[in-house]
Formats: structure tokens, C-alpha cells, sequence
């Protein structure tokens, strides 16, 4: 909004009807605090929060005006005409006080920002750090900061160790002003994400870990046991990994068609998309109302054949659940010659 240019990093949903992004635009040196004239930009990140009912911007707050030049972890460019991508925030998360925290990879930084007034409540890492980082707690470069309903924080930190990164939940005490490590999980063999990343605490516990550039993701049990391990094609990357429950049930009817064997059919039955189908039905008669089911067959991937030891002038394919419960039936078609 207001001229700037979307950001691709985050999206967030707010309880109050609006969403939380980022945008980005070019700024002379001088207007970051205490910044001295120099031959580059230096690229603003801004937070946005807009309603979504009419679009109105309802918050607004600039890294230039926050963040020094000196917090940042990346050199200056060496050229003129360039932007210095300083702070590089990559994560919005509505605190549960309302205020708002921002993850800044390029600071190594997580910045409790005033909802209100902008002001920054309080720095979590990095060089300006307000908290005492106890033992296993430091992070760099990170990923997706999440507060937890205990008050804990998870994130990925990405440069945990040369070569490893690893999935962090910490306690943060505000009052105290200390992070302490909770729980760590670490892949074997060791993964670099260089870039991106996500963790995903789940209900049941268990922790959902994106590794970012590495085109790879696991789910781990709360305490360090790797459940599930999975890859993306080797020239991908992922942003953010996260699993949910999810039902899929398409608009189309499913799919039929038929083979002659012998002097009975196989019925070919699909439904792309479909993930409650346990099994397959294959009905024949003498007309497209007047079918009877005459086989069945466990569901056998995308396609699922069934024998069946007669022919007849019509056939169809119904879709069942495992409770064996009706879910949708294809459209009647002639039995081949």
C-alpha cells in the first residue's frame, strides 16, 4: 500500500479482521536513525496491517526508524546504486499481549514491536540483544518465530552450528529478561538451511520442521525421535512446511471406464483428488437407472480395477469410505463392443 512494493514473506490473519504483511521500498541512507550519507539505499522493510473489509491501512511501522545500520549481520554493498538489504524481516507473529513480533534474519534479531506506538519493547539475539541467552539458546539467521500457547517461542535456527541447523523451542522470561533452551531437534545426518525454514509444533505435541533450502522435511516426536522424513525434488526449496488435517473431496464425479475380459468387464475406477476413498464399487445393468452392484475392490492407488464375471449394456464406478459409506458414483457409461 501507499506506493511500496508486497513482500513475499509473510501473511498473517488477525483475530480482528485484518492481515499483517510486509513491503519493502528504497531509502536514502540518511533517513535511518543515526545513518551518515552513503552511496546506496538502504531497503525498508515495513510492517502493513490493512483491513480486509475495505482495505484500509491500519498500522504502519518502518524499519529505518527502529533498527540502526550497526544491528545488522550483512556487509554494506561495495557499489553504488545498490540496496542494502540490513535487517531482511521474514516473520509477523500477533504476540499474546497483542503487540507484535517481527523476526529480522539479517539482524539475527526478534523484535517485540508496540502495536500501538512502534516502539520496539524488546530485542531477542543479535548484537543489541536485551536477553540473557542461557545455555543452548543462541540462534542466527532465523525462520518463523511462533509463540506457543505455554508462552514458549519455537523457531528454526538456521546457523545453529557450522553446517547444522536445528528446530528451537525456548522460554522467555520477559520480566527476567533470559531465553532458555527447552527442546532442540536436529536432523541425522546433519542440514544446512542457508535460507527459509519453518517449525510447526502440533497438537499432539510433535514438531513439523521445514528445512527451508534444503528441499527436505521431518516431523519429530516432542521428545527428538524422528517420525517422518520426506524431500522435494533436489532444485527445490520450501518457504514454510506445515501439515494439517485435510479432506479432499473434488467437484467432479469420479472417473469410469471398461475393459472386455473374456465374457466379463474390468471396471477402471478414479477420483483424483479424493483421499476418503477405502474402496471401489463396480455396478452393471440394462440401462443407466437400473444398476446393481456386481464387485468391489480395496482402493489400489490412483486407478483401481475390478473384476467383474459378467457383462452388461451399462457400468459404473461408486467410491466408498472404510466404513463403507456411500461418497459419489461415476456417470453411467455403454460397455465397450
Amino acid at each position: 500500500m501507499g506506493g511500496s512494493r508486497a513482500d513475499h514473506h509473510e501473511f498473517q490473519l488477525t483475530d480482528r479482521g485484518s492481515a499483517l504483511i510486509f513491503s519493502d521500498s528504497g531509502v536514502a541512507a540518511t533517513h535511518v536513525t543515526g545513518a551518515s550519507p552513503q552511496a546506496w539505499e538502504v531497503l525498508d522493510c515495513t510492517i502493513q496491517e490493512i483491513d480486509l473489509a475495505t482495505g484500509r491501512l491500519l498500522f504502519e511501522w518502518h524499519s529505518v526508524d527502529h533498527i540502526g545500520l550497526a544491528e545488522s549481520k550483512v556487509d554494506p554493498p561495495t557499489s553504488a546504486g545498490l540496496l542494502y538489504d540490513y535487517v531482511h524481516a521474514n516473520a509477523i507473529e500477533v504476540d499474546y499481549d497483542g503487540n507484535l513480533l517481527m523476526s529480522a534474519r539479517n539482524t539475527s534479531t526478534i523484535y517485540k514491536i508496540d502495536r500501538g506506538t512502534g516502539e520496539v519493547i524488546w530485542r531477542l539475539g543479535g548484537k543489541a540483544n536485551d536477553f540473557t541467552m542461557n545455555a543452548g539458546a543462541a540462534f542466527s539467521w532465523q525462520h518463523d518465530p511462533r509463540r506457543q500457547p505455554d508462552g514458549s517461542l519455537s523457531l528454526l535456527d538456521d546457523s545453529a552450528a557450522p553446517g547444522t541447523s536445528r528446530a528451537i523451542v525456548l522460554a522467555i522470561d520477559e520480566t527476567n529478561r533470559t531465553a532458555s533452551l527447552l527442546r532442540a531437534y536436529a536432523h541425522s545426518p546433519a542440514l544446512l538451511a542457508t535460507s527459509e525454514g519453518s517449525v510447526q509444533v502440533l497438537a499432539n505435541g510433535n514438531v513439523f520442521v521445514g528445512w527451508g533450502s534444503v528441499p527436505q522435511f521431518s516431523e519429530f516426536s516432542r521428545d527428538g525421535r524422528l517420525l517422518f522424513d520426506a524431500r522435494f525434488p533436489a532444485s527445490g526449496t520450501s518457504y514454510r512446511d506445515q501439515r494439517f488435517p485435510w479432506v479432499g473431496r473434488p467437484a467432479e464425479l469420479p472417473a469410469c471406464a471398461a475393459t472386455v475380459a473374456g465374457s466379463g468387464l474390468i471396471v477402471h475406477a478414479s477420483w483424483n483428488g479424493a483421499t476418503e476413498v477405502a474402496a471401489w464399487q463396480a455396478l452393471t445393468g440394462p440401462s443407466e437407472t437400473s444398476l446393481a452392484v456386481v464387485g468391489s475392490a480395496p482402493r489400489a492407488g490412483f486407478e483401481t480395477a475390478i473384476p467383474v464375471s459378467r457383462s452388461a449394456p451399462f457400468v459404473a464406478a461408486r467410491a466408498v469410505d472404510k466404513n463403507g459409506a456411500f461418497l459419489a458414483m461415476s456417470r453411467p457409461i455403454r460397455t465397450p463392443a
